[in-house]
C-alpha cells in the first residue's frame, strides 16, 4: 500500500520543490537534493508526514469535531471544494476573512444574513424594492455567499484546520494557532514549517499532487466518521424472559415479621442472666438444707 502510493505521489510530482533562490533554511530536513536550481523534496517525508496527518484526522473526527479545509490559490480552489463536499466537512476557498475562527460569533452574523437574503429573494419580496435596493441587496447576498458558502453550515469551532500552502494562508494558521486548534499543512519549500503541527511536504503548485493528498486526507475522514457510528451505536442487552410459574406470595400479603431491634437484645440478654443467676441460688439453698 505504502510502495503504490509513493509511486502515485512521484507521478503527480510532489517531489518538485521550488527554485533554490525560494527557499526557506528551516525546510533542509525535508529536501533530498538539489537539481539544477529547484529543491528535490524527500517523498519518504511526504508519506511520513500523510501517515501521521491521516491517523490524527482519523482521531480527531472520531471524538466528534469537524476539519475546515483551507486552500484560496488557485491551483487548489477546485480540489478542495470537492474534497470538502465528499468527505461532508467544511472547506474555505475564495479568501480567508480575518477573524473567521476568533470572531465567529459575528461570521455566524452574517450567514444568518445571507438566510435572510434568500428568503427575501425566495418569497419575492427582493423583487418588490426599488431597482437600487434590489441590486444593492443581490450585491450583498453574492458576496457573502461566495466567501462564507462553505463554512454555512458549522455550527463550532473545528478541531483541525487543514491549508494548502502555509505561507499564502499564514492567517488561518495564526488564528487556529491562538484558539488552540490541531493544524495541518502542504509546505513546499519556501514555507515555514514552525507553523503547522502536522507538516506534510510536497508540491503546492501541483494540481494532481493536491488532489492526491488532499483526497487520502478525505479517506482518513470518513474513517473517523465510521468510528464515531460505532462508538454511539446502542448496545442490545438480552430480552429477560419472565418466569410463568405462579407467584407463591405477594409482598403485600406476606406478614412481616418484627425483628429484635438494637436497644431490645442488650435488655433481653440481661432479663435472661438475671433468671438464670436466680435459678442457680435457688439450687444452692436446696442442697444446702438437704445437707443439713
Amino acid at each position: 500500500m505504502a510502495k503504490e502510493l509513493t509511486r502515485k505521489l512521484i507521478n503527480a510530482g510532489v517531489h518538485f520543490g521550488h527554485g533554490v533562490s525560494r527557499w526557506n533554511p528551516k525546510m533542509a530536513p525535508f529536501i533530498f537534493a538539489k537539481r539544477g536550481n529547484i529543491h528535490i523534496i524527500d517523498v519518504k517525508k511526504t508519506l511520513r508526514g500523510l501517515l501521521i496527518a491521516k491517523k490524527l484526522l482519523a482521531e480527531v473526527v472520531s471524538s466528534g469535531k469537524d476539519v475546515v479545509f483551507v486552500g484560496t490559490k488557485r491551483q487548489a480552489q477546485k480540489a478542495v471544494e470537492v474534497v470538502a463536499e465528499k468527505c461532508g466537512m467544511h472547506y474555505v476557498s475564495q479568501r480567508w476573512l480575518g477573524g473567521m475562527l476568533t470572531n465567529f460569533r459575528t461570521i455566524r452574523s452574517r450567514l444568518q444574513r445571507l438566510e435572510q437574503l434568500e428568503a427575501m429573494a425566495e418569497d419575492g419580496t427582493l423583487d418588490s424594492e426599488s431597482k437600487k435596493q434590489a441590486s444593492r441587496l443581490k450585491r450583498e447576498m453574492r458576496k457573502i455567499k461566495a466567501n462564507l458558502q462553505g463554512i454555512r453550515n458549522m455550527s463550532r469551532l473545528p478541531g483541525v484546520v487543514v491549508v494548502v500552502d502555509a505561507k499564502k494562508e499564514y492567517l488561518a494558521l495564526r488564528e487556529a494557532k491562538k484558539l488552540s486548534i490541531v493544524t495541518i499543512g502542504l509546505l513546499d519549500t519556501d514555507s515555514d514549517p514552525d507553523t503547522v503541527e502536522v507538516a506534510i511536504p510536497a508540491n503546492d503548485d501541483s494540481i494532481r499532487a493536491i488532489e492526491l493528498i488532499l483526497n487520502e486526507l478525505a479517506d482518513a475522514v470518513a474513517i473517523g466518521k465510521t468510528m464515531v457510528a460505532a462508538h454511539q451505536e446502542p448496545v442490545q442487552r438480552p430480552r429477560r424472559i419472565r418466569s410463568k410459574r405462579p407467584v407463591l406470595a405477594r409482598a403485600s400479603e406476606a406478614k412481616p415479621q418484627a425483628l429484635p431491634t438494637v436497644e431490645q437484645k442488650p435488655a433481653q440478654n440481661a432479663e435472661a442472666a438475671l433468671q438464670q443467676s436466680q435459678t442457680e441460688q435457688q439450687d444452692l439453698k436446696e442442697k444446702a438444707t438437704s445437707q443439713e
